[in-house]
């Protein structure tokens, strides 16, 4: 049969329908019901989020506008410190040397010393003129009892050669009315009045030895009236000279002023050195505080005494060390620069400015923490307090720093003075 035969016994098909009948609910329920959760699960989850996001911005807002915003930072800042340059007062040549690198020395400890042979011979020199020369002080005061007993002589002498005269005036008087009636004679007369004469010779001479005698008197007390023997101007010049080659003496032996570490050592056994050459450096590790070079944007409410956190790279984040503001710079790095800038010339390009400022360090965490000079630190400064001043008017009253290991020099250089007088004055020196 053929195919075509086939085709026209089938039934006819139905016709399509219009709107196919939509899937009825009850086809897989538990597939529905699951996608109908996730959605919800989701929406809560976004709302949890948003909600979260929100708090978070709220927070940081509130946070910012209350702290944050009065915060500035920088990374460039270094930590700063007295750096001493152990330098000679008086050249020699090196003999010793007491430290090295890296060691603590106290104040007044020996560092270097040089040859004192020079200055040893000095000393003993102007000891010898000290004592030479109070002696020949001693002998301008004995002058004066001995010119005032010359004095008392020629008096005396002036006294005698008066009355003398005035005894040669009687003669000649009472002669000279017997000379015409022949009582006397002439030739007496002539002696009597040759002898008056002599008299009155004999008084200007004594005169004159009784001033000069004043006069030598007067020249001796010239150099020795208003004073003491110890305080002669003289004695006092050569005592300065003794001073002069103790102290001298004494600067052949370098100290260290203050309590520190020694750095940069360049001294060597048997180098002849000049006053004023850098020998070592000193560094006060415990007096450090910050330098932090702000931007110039960064200045504006900036003030002394504001609060600082500082890190430093040598211990990271885990150590905060707490200071305050306690100076700004009186000017721009770049305006101490060795070698500014010439803003004036050429084309011009405009670079942000920075300026020093002094943050003082806390000593007990200091102490804790030791840094060096030269150490990177990160610092943020708080500026919520604005009582402050951006420059100081008050001047300093006191020392920044100062040292007393040279006073004793001073001391032993008087004690030495003395000790020469009084034994060249023939007693014992007074007990400093």
């Amino acid at each position: 049969m053929s195919d075509n035969a086939s085709a026209a016994n089938l039934p006819p098909a139905p016709p399509p329908a219009a709107n196919p009948p939509a899937t009825s609910p009850a086809v897989n329920p538990p597939a529905a019901i699951a996608a109908a959760g996730t959605n919800g699960t989701r929406k809560r989850g976004l709302k949890l989020i948003v909600a979260l996001v929100a708090l978070v911005g709220i927070g940081w807002g509130v946070w910012h506008w209350i702290y944050s915003r009065h915060l500035v930072n920088t990374d460039n800042a270094y930590v700063a410190g007295n750096v001493v340059q152990i330098t000679p007062q008086v050249g020699g040549t090196v003999i010793a040397i007491n430290a090295d690198d890296t060691d603590f020395v106290r104040a007044g400890q020996p560092l270097v010393k040089l040859d004192p042979a020079d200055a040893r011979v000095g000393l003993e020199q102007a000891q010898a003129q000290l004592a030479q020369t109070v002696r020949e002080v001693r002998v301008l005061f004995a002058n004066n009892t001995t010119l005032a007993a010359q004095v008392g002589t020629r008096d005396a002498d002036l006294a005698r050669v008066q009355s003398d005269l005035a005894r040669a005036q009687d003669d000649v008087n009472r002669r000279a009315p017997l000379v015409a009636s022949g009582a006397v004679g002439r030739e007496e007369f002539q002696h009597a009045s040759a002898q008056l004469t002599a008299a009155r010779s004999a008084v200007a001479a004594a005169q004159s030895g009784v001033l000069a005698a004043r006069e030598q008197l007067g020249a001796s007390r010239t150099q020795t009236d208003g004073t003491s023997i110890e305080q002669h101007p003289n004695v006092l010049r050569a005592a300065a000279r003794v001073r002069e080659a103790y102290l001298g003496l004494q600067r052949a032996e370098l100290v260290a002023p203050i309590d520190g570490y020694i750095a940069k050592r360049g001294v060597q056994i048997g180098q002849r050195v000049q006053a004023g050459a850098p020998l070592m450096t000193l560094v006060a590790l415990n007096q450090l505080w910050v330098d932090a070079n702000f931007k110039e944007s960064q200045l504006q409410d900036l003030r002394i005494g504001q609060p600082a956190d500082m890190e430093a790279d040598v211990y990271g984040k885990k150590v905060v060390y707490h200071g305050k503001v306690s100076g700004l710079g009186a000017g721009t790095g770049a305006a101490f620069a060795l070698l500014p800038a010439q803003n004036a010339t050429g084309n011009w390009i405009k670079v942000v400015q920075r300026v020093p400022v002094r943050i003082a360090l806390d000593p007990s965490e200091l102490t804790a923490h030791p840094l060096r000079v030269g150490l990177s630190m990160d610092v943020t400064v708080n500026t919520q307090d604005q009582s402050g001043k951006s420059l100081s008017d008050t001047p300093r009253t006191s020392a920044l720093a100062s040292t007393e290991v040279f006073d004793a020099q001073q001391r032993a250089s008087n004690v030495q003075v003395d000790r020469i007088i009084a034994a060249s004055l023939g007693h014992k020196a007074k007990t400093p």
